[in-house]
């Protein structure tokens, strides 16, 4: 077979104001073309404390087993699940959106008895709301997404509905996606038990790593187990093994992926969480009011909005894929559309990270003022 002749990557530089993933600093990028060395290199084994350390910090945790699962988001959400669910238990997940599916259906995969609860797209929980279904029967875990990229809501109370899960001898087991190093996430200070995120929203990377931190609770429930956990690459059992003091192998770590996210981490530090959280509220509430005076209404009522992913609702007779055609074609700027029951009905913009500057929110308002112009 013959193999044809391909020219040099040339990828284009995007102005990624979408909901994943965001713009990468080029610190990353630097970071993550130094040289790969060996997993067990003692070079390596240092970062690896070094990026622990840090990832606490961002959670805002002293949980020992706090560490960067090799996978996306979802990979996250995978190691969070399996490692707490035995066949036969009872889980229980709060839908909001696409996101709470995917928790709902992930569960499934490792007990038939699997319970939700739902709002509409768009909406929130009335911590009561899950108070009273926590109620309905003895559950092992409750899964819920903090920060829904479907739809731009928040998820408050997350503290009350810790406490209420922990009445009743419920793991609570949370999806920090797009809140984790753009918005607050408090992990010791709401008592949640399991919570997973991403590098590529916030933390300014690349996808490919998914950051997991246990309580000491959890960690005691993983070693009651009374099966081996469903998921051997996930298993937290051998996984904490490697990234504890024992070292012991378990799988070859992304090298290059963490030193990327050694160097996301240290941005973080070195802003500061308060400064960090102000500046996405601020470049935020310039896009909502930007929004507003091209007439295009949020679905999310600003208290429950994310500070990190806006949804504007498109305008009757606007064709919501033409305009991020535009945007994208004419502008170079990427932002993404509503989907499941939202598609073709909201835009999705996110300001995350490295994303989150002021000259991409006022780029990005006056390209679209201009595209509504010429329609």
């Amino acid at each position: 077979m013959e193999v044809k002749s391909y020219q040099d990557l040339n990828v284009t530089p995007r102005i990624l104001l979408g909901p994943g993933p965001s713009m990468v600093s080029p610190r990353v990028l630097n970071a993550m073309s130094s040289p790969t060395i060996g997993h067990l290199d003692p070079e390596f084994l240092t970062l690896m404390k070094e990026v622990q350390d840090l990832l606490r910090f961002v959670f805002q945790t002293e949980n020992e087993l706090t560490v960067p699962i090799s996978g996306t988001g979802s990979a996250g959400m995978e190691a969070a699940l399996s490692n707490f669910i035995e066949p036969g238990d009872n889980v229980l997940v709060a839908v909001l959106g696409y996101f709470g599916e995917r928790l709902y259906e992930m569960a499934g995969r490792y007990t038939d008895n699997v319970d939700r609860i739902e709002r509409p797209w768009g909406e929130v929980f009335d911590p009561d709301e899950i108070k009273t279904a926590l109620g309905q029967k003895k559950y092992k875990v409750l899964a819920l997404v903090h920060a829904e990229t479907s739809t731009g809501v928040l998820q408050k109370g997350i503290a009350e509905i810790a406490e209420a899960a922990h009445q009743q001898g419920t793991l609570l087991v949370m999806d920090t996606v797009t809140s984790l190093g753009g918005m607050p996430v408090e992990i010791d200070n709401w008592d949640v038990d399991v919570a997973f995120s991403a590098t590529q929203k916030s933390m300014s990377g690349p996808p490919g790593l998914a950051p997991l931190t246990v309580s000491p609770r959890a960690r005691e429930v993983l070693r009651n187990r009374t099966t081996p956990v469903g998921n051997w690459y996930f298993d937290l059992s051998l996984l904490e093994k490697y990234w504890g003091d024992e070292r012991t192998y378990h799988h070859t770590a992304p090298i290059n992926m963490n030193y990327g996210l050694r160097e996301s981490l240290r941005l973080v530090a070195e802003e500061g969480l308060e400064e960090r959280f102000a500046r996405h509220r601020a470049n935020a509430e310039m896009l909502w009011a930007g929004l507003e005076d091209l007439d295009l209404s949020l679905m999310v009522p600003e208290e429950y909005r994310l500070t990190t992913l806006t949804t504007p609702i498109v305008p009757p007779g606007v064709d919501a894929l033409e305009v991020r055609q535009q945007l994208l074609n004419n502008y170079n700027l990427e932002i993404a559309g509503g989907f499941g029951p939202l598609v073709g009905k909201i835009w999705r913009i996110g300001l995350m990270g490295y994303s989150s500057r002021r000259e991409n929110v006022l780029l990005l308002l006056a390209a679209l003022r201009e595209i509504f112009a010429n329609r």
